[in-house]
């Protein structure tokens, strides 16, 4: 072990109670930092799965001045074989009026492959009655949201009517319900592909396409490739760009308030530092006298803020961990359950790969802040020094 080192972890041991405080400051800003970060990924990621993940990556309109999609089999070939898409459903939507009984509301009518139409949304894992895949096995059926089915007062197996100007009044089955705790509940409802056409008396053709693609980053690269098709083609960063916006300033807000943590606490550490030069200034000159240069009293001073640093963010991270785990664990009232689209607990997400760079930015941080307090503590005259005490 080089002398600098030695010296330098034996000033920590001697002066324990600054220590405690040096470590304890910088322990608190890591513990903040692990914590925030630890919610911030498990915010965004439940984010991504609550909206992203439902919806379709990329969107496909009919051709300017159409109203359809016509051919539509041939279409839904061809963006299947562009890299990176992975599933391709059409869709047949319009506005619809639901009667049952004396109640009547209106809400979307969305025609649909079921099997397609699971893979974009992944609808079945919504479903809190009933079976999503029953509209493939028969006909005049319907799947709805659970909020439109409380105001109908319907259940599954009842049959509501749905009617619309122009188009043919069917009376559709009940087969399921589902709750996404979004407005879709109150606003969508899902039929067949094939009876949505007859409802509107469109025969063979849809109004939209929805693509899913492997990896969600490319939905402008893949609706440019699909609009030389000749079709409108938007991605989801264009049609849901709140989504972007809300995780840039969540993150951006999040970052700054916590940088500015981390920088104060090591403020400290320069701060009780400088108290350590001040205080071993006679040993400084001894020292000195006996030989250390001024590179290896640098030195050690930056040992000292590199090691305080490091202890820190070791200690802070392991208490960041455990509280993150804990608060992973508190399960929310029901009430609140509802108000957060579902969640029935708190999102907390602990990366391996974000806990090394964080104790790496602070050992590094503390490197840096030790810089200081060592250069003044080089710069002592070794005879003032020895005969200051």
């Amino acid at each position: 072990m080089r002398y600098e080192l030695f010296i330098a972890l034996r000033q920590i041991r001697a002066r324990k109670f600054q220590t405690i405080l040096s470590v304890g400051a910088i322990a608190l800003a890591v513990m903040v930092l692990t914590v925030s970060q630890a919610l911030m990924v498990g915010f965004t990621d439940e984010l991504y799965s609550t909206t992203v993940n439902k919806l379709p990556h990329v969107s496909v309109s009919p051709q300017e001045d159409e109203d359809y999609i016509y051919l539509y089999r041939t279409l839904v070939d061809n963006i299947e074989k562009i890299e990176g898409v992975s599933t391709v459903s059409p869709f047949l939507t319009g506005k619809a009026s639901f009667r049952f009984k004396t109640n009547s509301y209106n809400a979307e009518l969305k025609g649909v492959l079921p099997l397609k139409e699971n893979n974009i949304s992944d609808i079945e894992t919504d479903m809190v009655e009933g079976d999503f895949r029953d509209l493939e096995y028969s006909r005049n059926t319907i799947v709805i949201g659970s909020k439109l089915a409380d105001k109908l007062e319907v259940n599954p197996g009842d049959s509501v009517n749905v009617s619309f100007p122009n188009a043919n009044p069917l009376s559709l089955r009940v087969v399921g319900i589902f709750h996404t705790g979004s407005p879709l509940d109150e606003s969508l409802t899902y039929i067949s592909l094939d009876t949505a056409q007859e409802f509107y008396n469109v025969p063979d053709v849809i109004n939209g396409l929805s693509v899913r693609l492997e990896d969600f980053n490319r939905d402008r690269e893949v609706a440019a490739k699909i609009e030389k098709t000749g079709y409108k083609a938007r991605g989801w960063t264009e049609t849901n760009p709140e989504i972007l916006r809300t995780i840039a300033i969540e993150t951006t807000s999040n970052n700054v308030v916590l940088g500015l943590i981390v920088v104060i606490a090591s403020f400290g550490v320069v701060s009780a530092l400088n108290l350590s030069v001040i205080g071993a200034t006679s040993q400084i000159g001894m020292l000195r006298a006996m030989g250390a240069t001024i590179s290896s009293i640098r030195t050690i001073f930056v040992l000292q803020s590199g090691i305080l640093g490091l202890l820190g963010a070791l200690v802070g991270t392991l208490t960041g961990v455990a509280v993150s785990l804990g608060i992973g664990q508190y399960e929310m009232p029901a009430a609140s359950s509802e108000l957060y689209g579902g969640l029935t607990t708190i999102p907390i997400v602990i990366r391996i790969g974000d806990i090394l760079v964080i104790i790496l930015a602070v050992f590094l941080l503390n490197l840096i802040a030790g810089i200081y307090p060592a250069q003044q503590a080089a710069k002592l005259d070794p005879v003032k020094s020895i005969s200051s005490k």
